[in-house]
């Protein structure tokens, strides 16, 4: 059933007030990932006294991005996506505020629970971008997931230069200088929660859920028009979700389709070697300017800290700043199309970034060609993940996407160091390009058989 041409308009007015609100919440919200990511493994040396805890921090991130998708997606269920939203950032909040107290108290464990908050504010920034696309229309959707992804560029590519400035900031409220990025951090991620909290209403999940329902249940012509009917209270019938667990219904729902399992896949394996190459890349930068670390108390500081943050600076922008490309390649180009060719892109970054390791230039090409392939595959990903599965079980899947997600971060973190340890630099990226080689080629025979069975 077609619905008027005022419930359409209204429809579309809802849809580009919710991107500009999320787009607004991410641009606050990525300035603490940004910090995080820039100084967390130099913080983690230096509070531990020992340089094996040096993933730590990225680690930790990323299982509490792992640990929160699920309740978050949830939440989303049952409340809608404002509440899955307020309850990630807020998170974050409190994140950066240990984060504070961790650098004051040098209390390591502090860090590290700091670090868990920002995860779960990182859950809540991945499934934002599930947000973008419930009102969405079929041909904008990778466009609309793009916009809010792009949004995170501004506050994560300022996140790392923050180091800088930050120390005055620290250094003004009486703080240890360090700890000041991460005092801009807490106010950034305030901001973003009471702008979603505030402004996204209605809801853009429960509307869609709404409308879908009211369109089902409505004569082929409806008389007259209205304006866009609000969101349902959290317990209406047309906002309620299946009953079962999120884990369970979204399994099924990704095994029971190839396209979602190929989705699912791209964006788990494109997570774990974007996040494997770059948390190491610090302390890999660190020492091929510094030479090795003679002592586990070492800190990097003045020139190689401004090497460092401006390397992670390029990386996130390659991560973010293409967003609106990789989003109207996804819509133009094809949904596995444009995986593939974010998984050959990344492929070409960790050979850049491996066989180049001696350079600091060619590290910084390397990552922003690494970040480059990470939106291309995630984007393209995720639309496709949007799209593969029954509308009733979309929002459990999407959490499982992203718990998998984090899970790979974590594990690619945790090992990263590992592999560090005794492959090098090098062989921590020959690693990323056997992983990225072999999605690439279960895409192409994804996309082959999907071809056959259109054709059919």
């Amino acid at each position: 059933m077609a619905r008027t041409l005022v419930e359409e308009q209204g429809v579309r007015q809802v849809q580009r007030r919710t991107l500009v609100l999320l787009s607004a919440a991410q641009v606050f919200g990525g300035i603490g990932t940004g910090a995080t990511v820039s100084i967390g493994s130099i913080l983690a040396v230096e509070l531990s006294g020992s340089s094996a805890w040096a993933g730590a921090v990225a680690t930790v991130m990323t299982l509490g991005a792992a640990a929160a998708a699920l309740p978050l997606a949830s939440l989303a269920e049952r409340r809608g996506r404002r509440a899955g939203q307020v309850a990630g950032l807020s998170a974050a909040l409190a994140g950066a505020v240990l984060m504070v107290l961790a650098v004051v108290s040098g209390l390591f464990v502090l860090l590290v629970l700091g670090a868990a908050g920002i995860g779960v504010g990182t859950a809540a920034s991945l499934q934002a971008r599930f947000a973008a696309v419930d009102l969405a229309v079929a041909e904008h959707r990778g466009r609309a997931l793009s916009t809010v992804v792009w949004a995170v560029t501004v506050g994560a590519v300022a996140g790392p230069n923050l180091i800088q400035p930050g120390t005055a900031v620290g250094t003004a409220l009486g703080l240890p200088p360090v700890a000041g990025p991460f005092v801009i951090s807490g106010a950034g991620l305030l901001i973003a929660t009471a702008l979603v909290y505030v402004g996204l209403r209605p809801d853009p999940l429960l509307l869609a859920r709404q409308l879908a329902a009211a369109s089902s249940a409505a004569p082929e012509t409806t008389p007259g028009g209205g304006p866009v009917p609000a969101a349902p209270p959290a317990g209406a019938h047309a906002a309620t979700p299946p009953a079962g667990g999120s884990l369970v219904r979204g399994l099924r729902a990704i095994r029971s389709s190839p396209t979602a399992l190929l989705a699912v896949t791209g964006v788990v394996a494109a997570h774990a070697v974007m996040v494997g190459v770059m948390s190491m890349t610090p302390l890999h930068l660190q020492h091929l300017v510094e030479g090795p670390v003679s002592h586990a108390g070492h800190v990097a500081e003045g020139d190689v800290l401004v090497i460092i943050g401006f390397t992670i600076s390029l990386h996130i922008a390659g991560m973010f700043a293409l967003s609106p490309v990789m989003g109207w390649l996804t819509d133009r180009a094809g949904r596995i199309e444009t995986i593939m060719i974010g998984f050959t892109v990344l492929v070409a970054a960790v050979a850049v970034a491996g066989f180049g390791q001696s350079s600091t230039a060619a590290v910084a090409v390397g990552l922003v060609l690494l970040g480059m392939g990470w939106s291309a595959a995630t984007i393209s990903g995720s639309t496709l993940l949007a799209e593969s599965v029954a509308p009733e079980a979309r929002v459990a899947v999407q959490g499982v996407s992203d718990m998998l997600m984090g899970a790979a971060g974590a594990v690619g973190g945790a090992v990263s160091g590992l592999v560090l340890g005794f492959g090098g630099y090098l062989g921590l990226n020959l690693l990323g390009a056997a992983i990225g080689a072999a999605v690439l080629a279960a895409a192409i025979v994804t996309r082959t058989s999907h071809r056959r069975s259109a054709a059919a």
